[in-house]
C-alpha cells in the first residue's frame, strides 16, 4: 500500500483511497465521540424563515458569533458562510436553508459532548435572542412551503438543487426543510469496522423509530411521524439508502471504495471556485478522463469531498456516522451519542447488538426503513413491534455504558443520558405522536404554537 500522500497531490494509485479510510483505525483508548446537530432558525415575531441578508439575517448572525468565540470564518466568495475553531477541530456550517449545523470537537465521553452541546445552544441563544432570532428543534420545517425557505448563498448548494430535482422527488426537501442529528463514532480495525457499520445499519430504522419527530409538513400533518425518514426514501437513490453490500462477504474498505467511486459526483473545487461535475464518475475522474478537467487526476481534497456527497444510513469516512435520527431537544441531541457509544465502545455491547440483528433479511431491514417513517415504533416486526426491538437495544447501550464508568462530578455516569429514550420507549410514544397530540386537541390545529413548544 502506498502511504504519505499529500493532500494536494493527484492520487494515482487505488489504494490511497483505501488508506484514506483505513486510516481510521485506532485503539480504543483513542475513541472519541462526535456530535453534529442541524436546528432551523426563526423569526420569533412571525415564525418565518431567516434570510441570509440584513442586520438580522444570517450573515450577520454568523458574524456575531465570530465576534464572541474567535472562530475562523469560513467565506465563500466574500460572504461567511461557517466558522471553524481549527483547535478543537469543530466548527459551524449553514446547510441549503438556513439549518445552523454545530459539527463537534471529537471527544472522549457523553458529559463533555452534552456539555458542548448546552454551551452551543447556550451561546447561540444569547447572540440570536436580541436579534429577534429563535431555533426549531423538528425534523422537517412544520409549516413552511419551498417556496417560503430561505436560500444560502453556498456556491456547492447552487449545483446540488438541481440535482436534486431530477434524481427522487424530495431531494430539495432533504436539503432545505429537514434537520438531524448524527453521532460520529471510531473503529479499531477494518473487522471492526465492518462489524459497527452492519449492526448501525440494521438498527438505524430503530433508532428513526425512537426518534421521530417530524410529523407535519407545509403547515398540516404529514401522514408520517418521521417526514424526514421519508424524504431521505425519495432522495437521489444513487448515493442514498441501507447499503445491502455491506452485509455480503468480503466486505471493507477496499469494497466501500468501490461503491463510493461508482457513486455520481456533484462537483470539483479549485483555487475557490465550485466546478459542476454532477452526475460525472469519480472512476472516469480518477483515470483522467473527467469532462471537466481533461487529463487532471483528483487529489485527496476531492476524494475527501465526494465522500461527503454520499448519504447512506450509516457513512463510512476515517470514523463512521450514524445518520438517521430527527433533531429534536436538546436533551435528545445528547442521546442520540450516548445510544450508539454504549453500542459500539463496549465489546459485549456490540456483540449482543450483532446477535440481535445478524439473522436479519435485506428485506426486513428495508421494509423496516419504509415502514418506520409512517409507524415508528408500532410498526410491525417479527411478531412483535420495533418498539420491542427499541427496549433491547436501549437495555444493551445501557449495560455498555454501565461499564464504561465514566462519571461527572454529579458521580452519574453516562447512562444518564439515555434517559429521554428510555421514557419514550416506557410510554410507547414518539415526540411525534406528543406534538399530533398537541396539534389536534390543546392547539386546535394552530400548528404556530410548536414555535414556542419546541424552540430551543
Amino acid at each position: 500500500m502506498s502511504g504519505g500522500i499529500k493532500h494536494t497531490e493527484p492520487i494515482l494509485d487505488r489504494a490511497d483511497l483505501v488508506s484514506s479510510l483505513e486510516k481510521g483505525c485506532k485503539p480504543p483508548a483513542a475513541w472519541r465521540i462526535g456530535t453534529e446537530h442541524e436546528k432551523f432558525v426563526f423569526h420569533t415575531a412571525d415564525n418565518s424563515s431567516v434570510s441570509y441578508t440584513g442586520k438580522n439575517g444570517i450573515g450577520a448572525l454568523l458574524g456575531a458569533l465570530a465576534g464572541r468565540t474567535g472562530w475562523t470564518p469560513v467565506m465563500d466568495h466574500g460572504r461567511i458562510i461557517g466558522l471553524k475553531d481549527e483547535e478543537k477541530a469543530a466548527s459551524i456550517s449553514l446547510e441549503p436553508g438556513g439549518q445552523f449545523e454545530l459539527s463537534g470537537a471529537p471527544l472522549r465521553d457523553m458529559h463533555a459532548t452534552c456539555s458542548e452541546t448546552h454551551a452551543h445552544l447556550r451561546l447561540l441563544s444569547e447572540v440570536a435572542g436580541p436579534m429577534g432570532l429563535g431555533f426549531l428543534a423538528m425534523g422537517v420545517a412544520p409549516t413552511w412551503t419551498m417556496d417560503e425557505v430561505a436560500r444560502m448563498p453556498k456556491s456547492r448548494y447552487a449545483i446540488m438543487a438541481p440535482y436534486m430535482e431530477k434524481m427522487g422527488t424530495l431531494g430539495t426537501t432533504m436539503m432545505f426543510r429537514s434537520c438531524t442529528v448524527q453521532a460520529n463514532l471510531d473503529f479499531s480495525s477494518e473487522a471492526d469496522m465492518v462489524k459497527k457499520l452492519r449492526v448501525g445499519l440494521a438498527l438505524q430504522p430503530v433508532v428513526t423509530a425512537l426518534f421521530a419527530n417530524s410529523p407535519f409538513v407545509n403547515g398540516a400533518p404529514s401522514g408520517f411521524l418521521s417526514y424526514r425518514s421519508h424524504v431521505w426514501q425519495n432522495t437521489d437513490p444513487d448515493r442514498t439508502g441501507m447499503l445491502p453490500f455491506a452485509f455480503e462477504d468480503g466486505m471493507g474498505f477496499e469494497r466501500y471504495v468501490d461503491y463510493a467511486l461508482d457513486v455520481p459526483m456533484y462537483l470539483v473545487v479549485r483555487d475557490g471556485e465550485y466546478i459542476n461535475c454532477a452526475g460525472e464518475s469519480f472512476r472516469d475522474f480518477f483515470e483522467g478522463k473527467l469532462p471537466q478537467l481533461p487529463g487532471e487526476y483528483p487529489t485527496m481534497a476531492d476524494w475527501e469531498e465526494h465522500l461527503t456527497t454520499i448519504f447512506p444510513e450509516v457513512r463510512l469516512k476515517s470514523f463512521l456516522e450514524m445518520r438517521g435520527a430527527d433533531c429534536g431537544r436538546w436533551e435528545e441531541i445528547c442521546a442520540l451519542p450516548a445510544l450508539w457509544t454504549g453500542i459500539f465502545y463496549d465489546v459485549d455491547a456490540l456483540e449482543a447488538a450483532w446477535s440481535l440483528v445478524r439473522d436479519w433479511t435485506e428485506p426486513e431491514r428495508e421494509n423496516l426503513r419504509i415502514e418506520v417513517a409512517r409507524t415508528a415504533l408500532a410498526t410491525p416486526f417479527r411478531g412483535g413491534t420495533v418498539l420491542d426491538v427499541a427496549r433491547q437495544i436501549l437495555a444493551i447501550a445501557r449495560k455498555g455504558l454501565e461499564k464504561r464508568n465514566i462519571r461527572n462530578f454529579e458521580n452519574l455516569d453516562e447512562t444518564v443520558f439515555l434517559r429521554p429514550l428510555e421514557a419514550i420507549a416506557d410510554s410507547g410514544r414518539t415526540r411525534a405522536e406528543e406534538l399530533l397530540e398537541l396539534y389536534e386537541g390543546e392547539w386546535g390545529g394552530d400548528l404556530s404554537k410548536i414555535f414556542k413548544a419546541r424552540a430551543y
